[in-house]
C-alpha cells in the first residue's frame, strides 16, 4: 500500500482528532467530571445517617455545600475524611422524622456553577426509596413521599452513559481502536471483545470478588491508550503488527483494565445495598449506550470525510495518532505523579 493511499484514506479521518481537543483543559483532567453523592439512609433507630461524598484533586475542592430543607444537615458533620479524590463527611443518627422529607427540599450549593452532577440517594426503613440526579441547571430536589416505589436505580443507567462520554481517556481509546480497525466485521468484534472484557472486571471488582489499586489502574488505562496511538503510527508508516490484525485481541486484553477503571469510579459514586445487581447491570448497560452512542458519531464523521471535494494535505493524516499519543503521555506523567505521592 503506497504512501500516497495511506494519506489519502488516513486523512478522511482527520476530524477525529476534534473529538479530543475540543475538550481543551478539561480533558487533560480525565476522569475529574465526577459526580458528587448524597446518600440518606433511615436506621432500625428510624432516625437517618447521612454520607456527603465529593471530588476533590489534591488540595483542590470544588464548593459543593448539601442543603435538607427539613433541618437534616443543620448540624455539624460527625465525621469528616478525604480518601480516594474525595472529601467525605458522615451525620449519624440524625433526628428527624420520616414525614418531614414529604415537600423537603435538597439542594446542592454551588453545583451551578460547576460541570459535575450529584446522585441523590434517600432510602426509608419501610422499603421506600427515592434516587434523582441533580445537574447544574437543576440543582436541587422536591421530594414527594407520594408515587414513588421501590425500583431504585434508572439514575445509574444515566451516571453509566455520562461516565463514558465525559471519559477522555476511555473515549481515546476506542477511538485508536476505530482507527486501526479496516473493515466493519472486524469493527464489531473489536467493539464487541471491548465489552465483554470490561464487563468482566466492572462486575468483579464492584461485587467485591477482585481488589486492585485505583491509582495503578488509571496509570495502565493511560498506558494502554499510548500503546494504541504508538501502533496506529506503525499502522501508517506500513508496519502492520499483531494490533492492526487483530485489533480485537487488544481491545480485550486492555479492556479488562478499562473495566477496572470503570468499577473504581461506580465504587466512589456508590452502590445501594438493597439493589447492587440492578444498579451494577443500568450502569454497565449504560456505559455501553454511551461508548455505541461515541463509535455511532465517530462512524458518521468518517462517512463525512469520505465526501470532502478536496483532498486535505498530507501532513494532517499524522494529526489524530499524535494527539491521541500527546493526551495519552500527559495522563500518563500525570497519574504516574498521583501515584507517587
Amino acid at each position: 500500500m503506497s504512501h500516497v493511499f495511506l494519506t489519502k484514506r488516513l486523512t478522511k479521518r482527520l476530524f477525529l482528532a476534534g473529538l479530543l481537543l475540543a475538550g481543551g483543559a478539561t480533558a487533560l483532567c480525565a476522569h475529574e467530571i465526577r459526580p458528587a453523592y448524597l446518600d440518606i439512609t433511615e436506621n432500625a433507630q428510624h432516625h437517618f445517617d447521612v454520607l456527603w461524598k465529593q471530588p476533590s484533586m489534591g488540595t483542590q475542592l470544588l464548593h459543593l455545600v448539601p442543603q435538607v430543607s427539613n433541618g437534616l444537615l443543620d448540624a455539624k458533620p460527625t465525621e469528616e475524611s478525604a480518601a480516594n479524590s474525595f472529601l467525605v463527611r458522615r451525620w449519624k443518627n440524625v433526628d428527624v422524622t420520616r414525614d418531614s422529607f414529604d415537600g423537603a427540599a435538597i439542594h446542592i450549593d454551588g453545583l451551578e456553577y460547576t460541570i459535575t452532577d450529584a446522585l441523590i440517594s434517600i432510602s426509608f426503613a419501610n422499603g421506600q426509596d427515592i434516587q434523582e440526579i441533580l445537574r447544574p441547571r437543576n440543582p436541587t430536589l422536591v421530594v414527594h413521599l407520594s408515587g414513588t416505589g421501590k425500583v431504585p436505580v434508572p439514575a445509574y443507567l444515566l451516571l453509566g452513559i455520562e461516565h463514558i462520554l465525559t471519559g477522555f481517556d476511555h473515549l481515546s481509546f476506542v477511538l485508536g481502536l476505530l482507527l486501526l480497525v479496516r473493515s466493519r466485521v472486524t469493527l464489531i468484534k473489536t467493539i464487541t471483545a471491548f465489552t465483554i472484557a470490561h464487563s468482566i472486571t466492572l462486575a468483579a471488582a464492584a461485587l467485591g470478588w477482585v481488589h486492585v489499586n485505583p491509582s495503578v489502574i488509571e496509570a495502565l488505562v493511560a498506558f494502554s491508550i499510548v500503546f494504541v496511538a504508538l501502533e496506529l503510527v506503525r499502522g501508517y508508516r506500513g508496519q502492520y503488527g499483531l494490533t492492526a490484525r487483530y485489533p480485537w485481541l487488544i481491545a480485550f486484553t486492555f479492556g479488562l483494565l478499562h473495566g477496572f477503571a470503570f468499577a473504581g469510579s461506580l465504587a466512589q459514586i456508590g452502590l445501594p445495598e438493597h439493589n447492587i445487581p440492578l444498579s451494577l447491570l443500568l450502569f454497565n448497560v449504560g456505559v455501553e449506550i454511551g461508548q455505541l452512542l461515541f463509535v455511532g458519531v465517530v462512524l458518521l464523521v468518517i462517512e463525512l470525510l469520505k465526501r470532502l471535494p478536496h483532498r486535505l494535505p498530507d501532513w494532517t493524516a499524522w494529526i489524530p495518532p499524535y494527539a491521541i499519543g500527546a493526551l495519552a503521555s500527559f495522563w500518563v506523567i500525570q497519574r504516574l505523579h498521583f501515584l507517587a505521592q
